[in-house]
């Protein structure tokens, strides 16, 4: 399914089953799509991702800065997605096909770790490695 920016919405706890999923997966769109604002709202103060070096792993808010620099990607795809919840932490897995103008389409294998948080899921964790 192909994702482009997402629209804003509820991203609380609740709802008919399956809502969760759909609310990760749309933060989880939103993360490529959307600016650094937009990560500020759903990324935990001390969350740490992993990136193609440069940077390289970034935390708290050198992930803000990085994101402030670079531009966020015109149209994102997530295939062979998987997920799992445990309690109050959700792992997604997948592999993005994210593209932008003037730039190859990029692919590569993703996992974002969330933690539900008073309500509010929050990314704690991003990784991304290059298949290309």
């Amino acid at each position: 399914m192909t994702l482009g920016k997402a629209q804003d919405g509820d991203r609380r706890q609740g709802g008919p089953p399956g809502h969760d999923n759909a609310i990760l997966w749309d933060l989880e769109a939103r993360h490529w799509t959307s600016g650094a604002d937009s990560a500020r709202t759903v990324t935990a103060t001390n969350a740490v991702m992993i990136l193609p070096y440069p940077p390289g792993i970034l935390q708290g808010g050198q992930i803000l800065e990085h994101m402030k620099k670079t531009t966020g990607w015109r149209t994102v795809e997530m295939r062979d997605r998987s997920q799992i919840r445990q309690g109050a932490i959700a792992v997604l897995a997948y592999r993005v096909f994210a593209e932008k103008s003037g730039s190859p389409i990029y692919e590569a294998l993703c996992a974002s770790t969330y933690l539900l948080d008073n309500g509010r899921w929050l990314r704690l964790s991003h990784q991304q490695t290059p298949t290309t």
